[in-house]
């Protein structure tokens, strides 16, 4: 049996779970050099009511995120911006080729999509 490497946690599963509701930002669909397309768009979030920033106005985390199982590119490509959704996934780090050198960005990786109301 594999010894749990966290003391004192037995029941403690390492894991990259991440649900984000808001609204739907623009999509860009993407090829990637290997061939295969992804989707990426933000979800915009408003923080809580007592979070105001200047002049009382509602201050908001866009959330990046990306889609790369084909039938969900299909469906969040055909919602206009400002739809609500719910997405659930994976928070991953991804590396890119960017200029001269590499870059990352952190990003929620979708593996579930809806409107809210649906």
């Amino acid at each position: 049996m594999k010894q749990n490497k966290f003391p004192g946690s037995a029941k403690f599963r390492p894991r990259s779970e991440a649900v984000v509701a808001g609204r739907l930002g623009t999509v860009t669909e993407k090829l990637m050099p290997s061939g295969t397309s992804m989707a990426s768009f933000r979800v915009v979030v408003d923080r809580a009511p007592r979070d105001r920033g200047p002049n009382g106005r509602v201050l908001v985390d866009a959330i990046e995120c990306s889609v790369w199982k084909a039938h969900l590119i299909k469906r969040v490509m055909v919602m206009p911006p400002g739809t609500l959704i719910e997405v659930s996934g994976r928070l991953r780090r991804r590396f890119f080729r960017a200029g001269q050198g590499f870059a990352s960005i952190t990003e929620v990786e979708v593996v579930n999509l809806r409107k809210v109301g649906e």
